[in-house]
């Protein structure tokens, strides 16, 4: 059964609801839809290479995750329950100081083995040695957006090693050829990155036509230094730089001002909404999603790492972000579920430059099938609330990407070596840690 895995071939997907509708699916071999509607069955059967009954599933397009950093997947659960920068300075970095590629490569496919498992076809993701983390994501098969973590410390010497990272980065992920991996230009935020890191990376990324991802106004502290120090708020000194761009991905974005999210909107920023990171890390303040609509920001979502959420399951994410917002803004209109589910996977899809996102014909084949024989779908009196407010990710049966069956029925090739892999690395890492001389 292997062999119907992890490459293109033309699919029927028979039986299963788009829109509340009974539709068939049919798959071109070049990895694109080919038909959507009642009766395709009786036209295509004949000619697919895999017939797959959806025994009345709901069929959306599948879930871009528009920030992580995968290979921290090896931190999960390592420390918790901590104030931030004692999280980050005590445990997280130095840690990190003893990645190894082969950790970056076992943690990368730890969280691509998740996403797919539930429903995420795509992500964004920051971090260091991403030569390897295009390796675990070829071999995934799903789509990835990869950037250095740019951190240049206001350093002079240390920022011309980072353009040389990132400019390497960039080169390594063209020679592969693969259409599902792009690269972005990561650089981390205003107070690791100086003036002059931030204007080479935006400039860097106009001339490159590539993306910009980049944390933006986390916690309070951030924006009162930023003002300390630059007389503005983090959107207007990041627009000085150039960074705000239609191609931006700004995640967080919790302590923006009304200005701000208008700045964004006037910009075409996308905005990734962390709702779990955020709350379990207490940055106080939920991302004001109503004013970025409104200003026509593209809202998105993402899991941030393992070490601060601790899964990347987009279902979970968007319940968390449609409560959150409710209950923060103290309005029980905000966020619906059709809004939480169009941030999941369209907005996513949109904030990394992906013709994906949706179910129409022509469009690439990236489908996940979410099965309507389940508790959490029974009843199903509406199928928005059900999906943002009574699914996770568990509920997802097959996920295809390109065209390709990564997950069928919940079968994964090949999860229990990446499991048993990951495992080794993780224990490794933090064995290394222990050991290394004070």
């Amino acid at each position: 059964m292997d062999d119907i895995f992890g490459r293109q071939q033309s699919i029927l997907i028979a039986d299963v609801k788009v829109d509340n509708n009974p539709v068939d699916i049919f798959v071109n071999d070049d990895g694109t839809i080919g038909a959507i509607g009642e009766g395709v069955r009786n036209e295509y059967r004949g000619e697919a290479d895999l017939v797959i009954d959806g025994n009345g599933a709901l069929a959306l397009p599948g879930l871009v995750n528009t920030h992580t950093h995968a290979a921290m997947s090896l931190l999960r659960g390592y420390a918790d329950d901590m104030i931030l920068q004692d999280w980050l300075s005590q445990k997280i970095w130095p840690l990190e100081a003893h990645l190894t590629p082969a950790d970056v490569y076992w943690g990368t496919k730890l969280s691509c083995l998740e996403m797919i498992k539930t429903g995420t076809v795509a992500f964004n993701d920051m971090y260091f040695m991403m030569e390897e983390a295009a390796k675990a994501v070829t071999e995934a098969g799903i789509r990835a957006t990869l950037s250095y973590g740019f951190i240049d410390l206001f350093d002079a010497g240390k920022r011309e090693a980072e353009c040389k990272a990132t400019e390497n980065l960039i080169r390594s992920i063209r020679s592969l050829n693969n259409p599902r991996i792009s690269a972005a230009v990561g650089p981390h935020a205003i107070y690791t990155v100086s003036p002059d890191g931030l204007k080479w990376c935006a400039e860097f990324a106009a001339q490159e036509k590539i993306g910009i991802h980049i944390h933006v106004s986390e916690t309070e502290k951030e924006v009162t230094d930023c003002v300390a120090q630059h007389g503005k708020p983090p959107a207007p000194y990041l627009d000085d730089c150039g960074i705000l761009t239609p191609r931006t991905v700004a995640a967080h974005c919790c302590w923006l001002d009304e200005a701000e999210c208008t700045l964004l909107g006037k910009r075409g920023v996308s905005a990734s909404h962390n709702p779990s990171s955020n709350m379990k890390l207490a940055t106080n303040r939920a991302m004001p999603y109503h004013w970025l609509s409104a200003a026509g920001a593209n809202p998105c979502l993402g899991t941030d790492g393992c070490a601060s959420n601790n899964n990347l399951d987009m279902f979970e994410e968007a319940k968390t972000a449609a409560l959150l917002q409710k209950f923060f803004w103290n309005d029980p209109t905000i966020l619906p579920a059709p809004d939480a589910l169009l941030m999941a996977a369209t907005n996513g899809a949109k904030a990394l430059g992906l013709p994906t996102g949706k179910l129409a014909v022509g469009a690439p084949a990236d489908i996940i099938l979410v099965s309507t024989k389940i508790s959490c779908n029974t009843p199903l009196h509406n199928t928005a609330s059900n999906l943002i407010y009574s699914c996770s990710g568990s509920a997802v049966e097959t996920t295809i990407c390109n065209g390709a069956v990564l997950m069928l029925e919940r079968e994964i090739p090949g999860e229990m070596e990446i499991l048993a892999g990951a495992a080794k690395a993780a224990a490794d890492l933090v064995k290394r840690a222990q050991d290394a001389p004070a």
